[in-house]
């Protein structure tokens, strides 16, 4: 992903009709009336992305208006099914491009329209697919529920400490294992640990927005933590050590803040939960319940190694699908120390993100030219707010094709990407796996607005600790 021109030269003869507008733009071209219709299908996706929690409750009280006898999702009504299809947001913008398909082929033919989707790079849904079932599998929980709780009796041991170390530890492990794993990681142990004690619903959004928001900014320690990062950082040419100077440090200290900010707001309550989780231990104890067996060492090892290698061959799909095979062969050849893979949730989250590849390679016009023309500091702030709506990835890469940007204009643009990565569930490429983990603790589903309240306050401490300790105060 060098650049949208890049892409684009690989078929010129075709695809000149559909070349971006921020494309268009540089090379002294105008806007097409296609682009604007394409805008209004991008509009109504993000629309239907933030309106699957009603649709979902709107289903839910259909049904239960419905003949009492109904007692199974096969008795459903076709209706109430096609509601519950709707509320799933992991297919919003796959089935948003149904129409947008259809739009290019009303205006450019259906070659054009085939050429334009089987063009578009893969490599990051496929990636998030079989970095989501790698990382979900019994030997690498085990092994990350270990380090965290070995890192949380530091701490004192309690549910609030545990609490703490994963929020904290947890985004920070995406420096090493991607953000997309690190979300895989954390939400999953989050929701086997922390849920189950049915913690208040502002608990429960704070818990899942300082999650979110930290993943985002969680692996600025590296320069391949997740795709933002890695365009940003290869385009602009940062090594590692300015990652960790001008980065790293800031990200942590931010999440440090948060963490703790939050953590004596909700102290009572935490204490509380660390009561019935040790009755409930407790009652348990005096059950007969088989313990689980653990996971051999050289098993644990061979998932870290396979998982690692995954990671470090993240741009060649070719490799990492056949290496992904392979590691299924080892999980066969194993599976008395595993738990079945689950492959249906990283799926649907590949889709997501490719949907959301489909669309956004035509919102660069509006992207850019709110960007260009601004000023260092008003860049930063508009770059979370357009996070927030758009994939910070699409809109790093859009980023690129504004020619002769400083250093003060690089830095703004990323830390205001990752510092809003938060905000919403279409913010950051991992946050539908988290969102897809951690919807079935929420018992009225996951609602945009509240989350979106929850990430506020650590995006605002983010972005004062980005700026105080920037070059963007002369400005």
């Amino acid at each position: 992903m060098n650049s949208i021109l890049a892409e684009l030269a690989k078929r010129p003869a075709k695809l000149d009709c559909l070349k971006d507008p921020a494309v268009l733009n540089l090379e002294g071209l105008t806007l097409t009336p296609f682009h604007m219709v394409a805008l209004i299908i991008f509009g109504l996706a993000v629309l239907h992305t933030f309106s699957v929690h009603k649709i979902r409750s709107y289903a839910r009280s259909l049904e239960s208006t419905q003949a009492p006898k109904r007692l199974s999702n096969q008795e459903r009504s076709l209706g109430i099914h096609l509601l519950y299809f709707l509320s799933e947001v992991e297919i919003v913008f796959v089935l948003w491009a149904i129409p947008l398909f259809l739009t290019i082929t009303c205006f450019y033919g259906w070659k054009i329209a085939l050429e334009y989707i089987n063009t578009r790079d893969y490599t990051e849904p496929l990636f998030v697919v079989v970095t989501l079932a790698v990382a979900s599998t019994r030997p690498i929980l085990m092994a990350a529920q270990k380090l965290i709780q070995w890192a949380a009796n530091g701490l004192g041991g309690s549910l609030a400490a545990w609490w703490f170390t994963l929020l904290t530890l947890g985004p920070l492990l995406g420096s090493l294992i991607t953000e997309v794993g690190a979300m895989a990681l954390s939400a999953l142990l989050l929701s086997q640990q922390f849920y189950t004690h049915h913690p208040s619903k502002k608990l429960a959004y704070a818990t899942i927005a300082l999650l979110f928001v930290n993943i985002s900014v969680g692996g600025t320690l590296t320069v391949f933590a997740s795709p933002t990062i890695l365009v940003l950082s290869h385009y602009w040419n940062w090594t590692l050590m300015e990652m960790l100077t001008d980065f790293g440090w800031k990200a942590v200290l931010g999440i440090l803040i948060s963490n703790t900010i939050y953590l004596c707001y909700f102290r009572k309550e935490l204490k509380a939960m660390g009561i019935r989780q040790r009755a409930l231990e407790a009652f348990h104890s005096f059950s007969v319940k088989k313990e689980e067996a653990p996971v051999p060492f050289w098993v644990t090892a061979a998932h870290i190694l396979f998982l690692a290698w995954i990671v470090l061959v993240a741009h060649y799909p070719t490799i990492f699908i056949a290496s992904f095979l392979l590691f299924l062969g080892f999980h066969r050849a194993t599976r008395h120390h595993q738990s079945s893979i689950q492959l249906v949730r990283p799926l649907l989250v590949g889709l997501f993100l490719a949907g959301l590849l489909i669309h956004g390679g035509l919102q660069g016009w509006w992207v850019v030219a709110a960007l260009k023309d601004l000023s260092p500091t008003a860049v930063f702030g508009t770059a979370i707010a357009l996070t927030g709506f758009n994939d910070n990835t699409a809109i790093a890469y859009l980023a690129t094709l504004i020619p002769e940007w400083g250093d003060i204009y690089e830095y703004a643009i990323f830390t205001g990407l990752i510092a809003g990565g938060g905000l919403t569930v279409i913010a950051n490429a991992p946050n539908p796996a988290g969102y897809a983990i951690l919807r079935k603790d929420f018992a009225q589903g996951i609602e945009p607005l509240k989350l979106l309240a929850g990430a506020l306050m650590p995006t605002l401490i983010l972005y004062l600790v980005f700026y105080l300790f920037s070059p963007l105060l002369q400005f």
